[in-house]
């Protein structure tokens, strides 16, 4: 993992930064959303309903594959900013649900670094073009712009 300072990061605005590794979404971890979520839409935990839908068997939640996000950055080659006391999230502009994500396939994130900003000395705001893609699918799951900021 690459470490640098804030500053530094800003001259790769505008550049793709780092991609995740491939993670599974498995109906395990589906079902395990739907009970933090308390979210048991049928098209999600019901596998034999759901395969009569055009989707043929269940799909992550949309905010399941979502949430992924800190774990797919987390497993990226992102560059990280050096000596961060404390990163938290800000918020999502932008934030679109394009594809499902079927029980037992793949996903993947690649970041693109849209802003960085120091908003004031040592609290620096960055913003993140987020795509995750699905393995073997044409379209992304979601595209978002996403936002945080960290402490150095």
């Amino acid at each position: 993992m690459r470490r640098m300072p804030a500053s530094e990061m800003k001259a790769l605005v505008g550049q793709v930064v780092g991609t995740s590794e491939w993670v599974e979404v498995t109906q395990e971890r589906i079902n395990q959303f739907a009970e933090a979520t308390g979210d048991f839409q049928f098209i999600h935990i019901d596998e034999e309903k759901a395969k009569l839908t055009p989707f043929g068997g269940t799909i992550a939640h949309g905010f399941l594959t979502l949430s992924l996000i800190p774990l797919l950055t987390a497993q990226s080659d992102c560059p990280r900013p050096a000596d961060v006391k404390m990163g938290v999230n800000y918020g999502g502009n932008k934030t679109r649900f394009l594809a499902p994500v079927r029980s037992g396939k793949r996903v993947r994130g690649v970041f693109k670094l849209l802003e960085l900003d120091e908003k004031r000395p040592g609290q620096w705001q960055q913003s993140m073009e987020i795509t995750v893609e699905i393995e073997g699918e044409p379209k992304p799951a979601l595209m978002c712009e996403w936002i945080t900021q960290f402490f150095v």
